[in-house]
């Protein structure tokens, strides 16, 4: 049996602002959702996944899914026309959306369902592990920015989001070529899926 299955990780986006003060680094937010499935074998438990995931482009549904967005406020000061950035604070909001079996299921279905759940909880990890990395790069990427003859700050605010979009599109990537590898013939998501499934 040959079933079409997605993980997924949605980038919202990525803003910035300006503040006057600001804490120090980079944080990170996460809220967890659910959605509910019913099913009385593995690939029951597929179908409805299939049908009730979260939304991935228009027509398919993924079985869970990371979304994240990156929050900038950026703490710019300038003396004698030199900006100086002093601060770039960091929020990354993540959200995971899993299924959750909402019907009874048999002993032998509900330890096939936890080791599939924890594969799916590996890979919705390193996507949420990929946007850290991406959070401390972008921060990195901007620390200690000047620039004279700056006395507006402009320069200096352009080219600190300049670098963070350049930082998130590195990271986007990334994403991507994860999710191409979990996703590839005989991969991590085929064989958790088959072995849901029973095959």
């Amino acid at each position: 049996m040959r079933v079409l299955v997605l993980f997924c990780v949605a980038v919202i986006g990525a803003a910035c602002g300006i503040v006057g003060t600001a804490s120090a680094g980079v944080k990170t937010v996460v809220k967890t959702r659910t959605y509910d499935i019913t099913g009385a074998t593995g690939a029951g438990l597929v179908v409805a996944m299939n049908r009730r995931g979260p939304k991935h482009g228009f027509m398919t549904h993924a079985i869970a899914q990371t979304s994240y967005t990156a929050d900038w406020s950026l703490d710019l000061g300038q003396v004698n026309g030199v900006c100086r950035l002093r601060q770039a604070n960091g929020t990354l909001n993540i959200t995971y959306t899993y299924p959750r079996v909402a019907s009874a299921v048999t002993p032998a279905l509900r330890k096939r369902w936890n080791r599939f759940f924890t594969g799916v909880l590996a890979h919705e990890g390193t996507h949420g592990r990929i946007a850290e990395q991406m959070m401390q790069a972008a921060e990195r990427s901007v620390r200690d920015m000047k620039f004279a003859n700056d006395p507006q700050c402009n320069k200096t605010r352009a080219e600190a989001r300049r670098r963070l979009e350049a930082t998130a599109k590195v990271y986007e990537a990334k994403q991507i070529a994860f999710d191409a590898r979990e996703h590839s013939e005989g991969g991590h998501v085929e064989r958790i899926i088959e072995a849901l499934v029973g095959l």
